[in-house]
């Protein structure tokens, strides 16, 4: 039995939204393949989903 699998790597992409708040000028925040989120092209080391909440929390608005 022969089994072969294709696979598109599409996990390399990446999904960008801008932030802003009163304190800061705007901001790109991205997340990257491996779910951590980057700001301005460096690594927070922080998983996308909880950077952007907290950055909800601290006032900032992201996206639309």
């Amino acid at each position: 039995m022969l089994l072969i699998v294709f696979s598109c790597k599409d996990d390399d992409s990446r999904s960008c939204t801008t932030c802003n708040s009163p304190q800061t000028m705007s901001f790109e925040v991205c997340e990257e393949s491996d779910g951590n989120a980057s700001v301005n092209g460096e690594d927070t080391g922080t998983r996308y989903d909880i950077y952007i909440e907290g950055l909800a929390e601290a006032g900032a608005t992201c996206g639309g």
